[in-house]
Parts: structure tokens; C-alpha cells; sequence
């Protein structure tokens, strides 16, 4: 049975347990910044947006074992979606870790894990953000992992009738850790920006900030065309010049699963 506070840390910190369930599970990693889509821009230009490169990062990976190619022929039934396995995959390895479970054209991995994280919070397990699939879109799940005893799977649904394919060491899952309760007790409020003459004045100046930036870039020879890009938030500042608080974060430095040690 489940007992308040099992499995916490003895420093406090929140410790996240990744209970094999399969002898070899999935390979798990912290979240890494590069995505395709965003190595193919001009200049890389994606990842001057921080918001992103963060959220990139704002997790673990799970890395697909197998490779395979998944084919759906857009029928309801668990039989009208075709795996076939691919380079080194054998079929029996592909069937141990992906397959056609809930029908309806959802493809379901396995993760190797039963995860446990410390009361009071769950896990949001769901695809890699800003990982872009054509023609599958990975599913959302949050689960109760501080006390459930059973493991979950990882869903992607086709988009449409057709064919798409995972590679090996392909991140098929992404989780992280989020508070339990705290969520219900979140008011949003609506007010007008000048209920907060401060926060108006910095947003004003960061508006004034913006449009000479980019009228600069008319200029071929301005700084603005040589910066690229204003880089205020990137370096936690306003475009006054106040800094950031000091938990501001331009990267995130995971750290990676280890095995447990003696006593843990």
C-alpha cells in the first residue's frame, strides 16, 4: 500500500524513481535543445527564442529502442494499423515495445518503467515539444505517480490514413514532474494593464524598444541588422536595463538517471 511520503529524498529534494519494469527499459535522457525543423532555419534563427530552447530541455527523453514503420489504413479496428520493423529491428523486438493496443488509429509504446515521484506530485508524460511528426500527433497524459502501481504507456495518434516511421534512439515520450494539487487553487484575474503603472511604464518601454529595433533593420549597415535579434530576455534583462531575478534560466542542466545506490 501507498504511505504518506515514501520515497522522498533525505536531503528534501524531489526525486523522481524510474522502476524497471523490463530488464532493459528505454533509454532515458535529459531533454535536448536541437530539433530538425529548427536546424533548417536561416541563421538557425528558432533558437533565438528562448521559450523554446527552455521548453525543449524541460524534461527527459525516452528514446525509442526499435525502429519500425507504422502504417494506417484509417479503419477503427487494432488490425488496421500495420508495424514493420526496420534496419536492425527484429519483429520480436519491435512487438515488445510498440504496438496497436486501443484501435482507432493509436499507436501505443511501452516505456520499460513504472514511475514513482514524491507526494504531492504527478508526471506529464506526452511527446517531445516542438518535436514535429508528420501525419502522427503524440497524446497528453497526466498520472498520479505518487502512488499508482502500475505503469502507463505512451499513445500517438495518425492524423490521417497513411504511413510514418520512428528511428532508433528517437524520443518517443517526454515527462516531467508537475504539483498534484496547487493547479485547483490557481485564480486567473483579469485586470487592465494600467491597474499596475509600473508594469505598464516597462511594457510600454519594451514596445518603444521593439519598433526601433525593427525599424533599424531597414538599415543594412545598424547594429539591429548585425545583432539579428534583441537579445533582452535571452540575457534576463528589461530593455531598460533592470536584470532578471536571479532564478532566471537561459538553460536547463538535467540531470541524467543513475542507478540507485546502496540503502535508496
Amino acid at each position: 500500500t501507498w504511505r504518506k511520503g515514501r520515497g522522498a529524498s533525505r536531503d528534501g529534494r524531489m526525486k523522481l524513481t524510474c522502476y524497471q519494469v523490463d530488464p532493459q527499459p528505454a533509454e532515458m535522457a535529459p531533454g535536448r535543445p536541437d530539433r530538425q525543423w529548427m536546424d533548417d532555419f536561416a541563421d538557425r534563427h528558432p533558437y533565438r527564442c528562448l521559450p523554446l530552447v527552455v521548453a525543449n530541455t524541460t524534461g527527459w527523453e525516452l528514446l525509442s529502442p526499435v525502429s519500425f514503420t507504422a502504417s494506417w489504413n484509417g479503419g477503427p479496428r487494432m488490425e488496421d494499423i500495420r508495424l514493420d520493423p526496420d534496419g536492425d529491428t527484429t519483429k520480436a523486438q519491435l512487438d515488445r515495445w510498440a504496438v496497436s493496443h486501443f484501435s482507432g488509429g493509436v499507436l501505443t509504446f511501452h516505456t520499460g518503467y513504472l514511475f514513482r515521484t514524491d507526494e504531492g506530485w504527478d508526471l506529464w508524460a506526452g511527446g517531445p515539444p516542438n518535436h514535429v511528426k508528420d501525419g502522427i500527433q503524440p497524446l497528453v497524459g497526466v498520472i498520479e505517480t505518487y502512488w499508482l502501481p502500475f505503469p502507463f504507456t505512451m499513445n500517438w495518434r495518425f492524423t490521417r490514413p497513411g504511413m510514418i516511421s520512428f528511428k532508433k534512439g528517437e524520443p518517443f515520450c517526454f515527462v516531467f514532474p508537475i504539483p498534484h494539487e496547487t493547479f485547483d487553487a490557481v485564480q486567473p484575474i483579469i485586470k487592465p494593464i494600467s491597474a499596475d503603472p509600473e508594469l505598464e511604464r516597462q511594457y510600454k518601454a519594451w514596445g518603444e524598444s521593439r519598433s526601433n529595433f525593427l525599424n533599424k533593420l531597414t538599415d543594412r549597415d545598424s547594429d539591429a541588422v548585425k545583432n539579428g535579434w534583441q537579445r533582452d530576455y535571452f540575457r534576463g534583462r528589461t530593455p531598460e536595463g533592470h536584470l532578471a531575478p536571479d532564478s532566471h534560466v537561459n538553460r536547463r542542466r538535467l540531470k541524467p538517471p543513475r542507478k540507485a545506490g546502496p540503502g535508496e
